[in-house]
């Protein structure tokens, strides 16, 4: 649950961002990319555990 939380606030972090980068803010637009990466690790990072619990209770049947 601790990852999924920490997706939840990287999202809610770059959302100023992302309003800047609409306004055309080319530094803010590079922000985001960088913002986006980390969400998508983490992201990646969640989908592996959710894998790895799923394997371990089809493991213990």
């Amino acid at each position: 649950m601790e990852l999924y939380e920490t997706l939840c606030r990287l999202v809610r972090e770059v959302e100023d961002d992302m309003k800047k980068t609409a306004g055309g803010n080319k530094a803010a637009g590079t922000r985001v990319r960088k913002s986006m990466q980390d969400v998508k690790d983490c992201a990646q990072q969640i989908r592996q555990r959710v894998l790895e619990m799923r394997g371990t209770e089809e493991g213990g049947s």
